[in-house]
């Protein structure tokens, strides 16, 4: 289907949300989100997709006979508008099929806690990534004080959110905020040949373990074990299983079935 406000692509296993308000820097707003979630219920229902990519457009503007290019993931909720925005977070959050977000310049406040949300971020050498909420009066809503310390642990993301301070690309992969940096040149080369190995790989085993270590982290180990057991159970019993071992067998490459 046609959208407003994002562009929706699929090549083969893998699809790409790209965020597409660039005159606003891809700020969310209630179409924005309303669009992005029903976009995330048609990628969901497509067999054929394994792999989600979120980026965003550049907002490209004339000055001086010359491009002026600012590049933008999102910068995060638009505060011109006081509608409520969908919960697209938290869909990314607990969202089947592995994400990755792949930010090229601005993932500020909202922006940022959606990279956040994603299982990988892949961000340019030259990004600017923060939750500068505090310098309006504000904290971030949309699971930043939880999800931040998670990933860098709590003192760098008690000073990043109380001072507002952003990082760019290369100190964010020094602190564990990003998993990859590259150039912007080699960002969305990057990203989807690694999208393209995730793709590779059975889909209800990709489905499980994103389920399986998004689920035990918030138990205790005991309880995480007896998740992973149960899933492991569940996968043994799948065609994709029999395939697999059948593939290892006759040395060639698995044709998955996603069941």
């Amino acid at each position: 289907m046609a959208y407003e406000t994002i562009i929706v692509e699929k090549y083969d296993h893998v699809a790409r949300i790209t965020f597409n308000r660039p005159q606003r820097l891809n700020a969310i707003n209630s179409i924005l989100g309303l669009e992005v979630k029903e976009a995330l219920g048609e990628i969901a229902a497509d067999d054929n997709i394994r792999v989600l990519v979120i980026t965003g457009n550049p907002r490209i503007r004339e000055k001086e006979g010359r491009q002026e290019i600012k590049h933008c993931f999102s910068a995060g909720w638009d505060l011109s508008e006081t509608a409520p925005v969908e919960p697209i977070v938290e869909m990314l959050a607990s969202y089947e099929k592995p994400v990755i977000a792949m930010i090229n310049g601005f993932a500020l406040g909202g922006g940022c806690e959606i990279a956040l949300a994603c299982d990988f971020i892949f961000a340019s050498e030259n990004s600017e990534i923060g939750l500068p909420e505090i310098n309006r009066g504000l904290l971030p809503g949309w699971g930043g004080t939880q999800r931040l310390p998670r990933r860098v642990g709590m003192p760098r993301a008690k000073w990043m959110i109380l001072s507002g301070e952003t990082v760019n690309g290369i100190e964010a992969k020094e602190i564990g905020l990003a998993d990859q940096v590259v150039s912007r040149e080699s960002l969305d080369k990057t990203v989807f040949d690694f999208a393209a190995v995730l793709a590779e790989k059975p889909p209800l085993g990709l489905k499980k373990i994103k389920e399986v270590i998004n689920r035990g982290v918030e138990v205790d180990l005991q309880s995480g074990l007896q998740i992973e057991q149960e899933a492991l159970g569940f996968l043994l019993q799948t065609e994709d299983f029999q395939e697999g071992i059948s593939a290892f067998m006759e040395k060639r490459e698995p044709q998955w079935k996603g069941r």
